[in-house]
């Protein structure tokens, strides 16, 4: 927790200390105000207008001065039903904290919702200093946010429904996976929409399969005259009339299901463009080399606008997932990969290290040391210079300024840390291995 955090917690005079176990259907609570020793139970129904009623109770009776809300959830439906009550300051707690924390004084595993919110209260009460009170980011980087997520969800949606074409085809049409590499593609889709079994693509004449190609953007001529010859002397892969006629509709339906994701997802990219060039650190994203029209949304959701979220870079790297886990007990230590993390924020850092790499001379240095001489796998070469990067956006983030690649590396050989050719094909470093990671050698030779 910042500084500025604990200071503005401290100088809360709380009303009252509440903690709400979250259900499908009602919610129990518990509440203690500022002086009693009992605390009051009691459950409120899941719908919005409970919820306000329930709010409305609490403003009223305490004149509209702060109640700290304790919650075991971080987004979700109630917190964000509760978030537009000035007066309600919600704690929200990690679902693994609030078990382990449970488990100490239950270790039999008993629970049910009322004993959850006491326990929630009891953490609230005791431990409040090291809870974070929950204070959202602009609407513009939150929108940002929540699209880009939408996005990824879509992606992946797509990739599942191509594998399941994959799969379809591979019964009754293979030699379209051959073909082309991608059946995600408008063109498979068209193709298979108009001609779905080769029997009746092997129909098609020649000339109405040129226009077909060069209609989809296919300008080789050579190109077209093979695939041309490809259908005519293909095989089928079954006559079976059950298997084919299955085929058939399966592969109707999922290439429909394909389209209207492909559809979706340039409208989300369209729309987080358009946000990302309003908003105020969209060029400073931008600066970073391989940050392209997808990754600079997910960079500015990952950072938000709120400078005072973190004091220090190793914070950002440890919360995403990237900084590994030590484990020390005794003679044995361990270094290991962070499991407990959001995932969607150290996939954003992972995949942009991935695509500094043909865009940054020194990525391209580091990572190629550390598979070379260090023998790291991709992932974990990946990792490391995610952790770098991190540091480095970090300072950009935190003073405002955007990144310049000369101005970094003239920075590394003006304090003796690296000898960089900023003209040559191939950058050399040095490294040394510290904590598991990789930093620049002051020995260099």
């Amino acid at each position: 927790m910042t500084e500025a955090t604990q200071t503005a917690t401290a100088e809360k005079e709380w009303a009252a200390w509440a903690a709400i176990d979250w259900a499908d259907q009602k919610h129990a609570w518990i509440l203690l105000p500022a002086g009693e020793r009992e605390p009051e139970t009691g459950e409120v129904e899941s719908t919005p207008e409970a919820v306000d009623a329930w709010a409305a109770e609490l403003q009223q009776r305490f004149a509209g001065r702060p109640v700290a809300v304790c919650l075991e959830q971080r987004r979700g439906p109630l917190v964000y039903m509760l978030a537009k009550y000035a007066h309600l300051v919600l704690f929200t707690v990690h679902p693994t904290t609030a078990a382990q924390y449970r488990e100490t004084f239950a270790p039999s595993g008993a629970k049910d919702d009322r004993n959850d919110a006491a326990s929630l209260l009891d953490l609230l009460l005791r431990h409040r200093d090291r809870l974070r009170p929950l204070e959202p980011d602009t609407v513009e980087t939150r929108l940002i946010q929540f699209l880009a997520e939408e996005r990824r969800q879509m992606v992946d949606l797509k990739t599942a429904q191509s594998n399941r074409l994959k799969a379809c085809l591979k019964l009754y049409f293979p030699q379209i996976l051959q073909w082309f590499g991608d059946v995600s593609t408008p063109l498979v889709g068209d193709l298979l929409e108009r001609w779905p079994t080769l029997e009746q693509l092997q129909r098609s004449h020649p000339g109405t399969l040129g226009k077909f190609f060069r209609e989809h953007n296919c300008r080789s001529q050579e190109w077209i005259e093979e695939r041309v010859a490809a259908i005519r002397n293909a095989v089928p892969a079954t006559n079976d009339q059950a298997a084919l006629r299955a085929g058939v509709a399966t592969a109707r339906g999922l290439v429909g299901l394909i389209e209207k994701l492909r559809s979706h997802i340039a409208s989300l990219d369209q729309q987080l463009a358009e946000l990302a060039a309003e908003h105020p650190d969209g060029a400073l994203f931008r600066s970073f080399p391989g940050a392209g029209k997808v990754l600079v949304p997910r960079l500015i959701a990952a950072f938000g606008t709120r400078r005072e979220r973190f004091d220090k870079a190793y914070e950002v790297q440890c919360y995403s997932g990237i900084a590994p886990v030590t484990r020390a007990s005794g003679n044995n230590h361990q270094v290991h990969f962070r499991w407990a993390c959001p995932k969607f924020l150290r996939q954003t850092f992972h995949e942009y290290a991935g695509h500094s790499l043909v865009k940054s001379p020194w990525a391209r240095a580091f990572y190629d040391h550390l598979r070379q001489e260090e023998h790291k796998n991709h992932h974990a070469a990946v990792r490391a210079l995610a952790y770098k990067w991190i540091r480095i956006i970090f300072r950009c983030w935190k003073d405002g300024k955007p990144y310049d690649e000369r101005i970094h590396l003239q920075s590394l050989e003006r304090h003796g840390q690296a000898r960089v050719g900023l003209s040559a094909v191939s950058t050399k470093f040095k490294w040394n291995t510290v904590a598991g990671f990789q930093k620049f050698s002051t020995n260099n030779s």
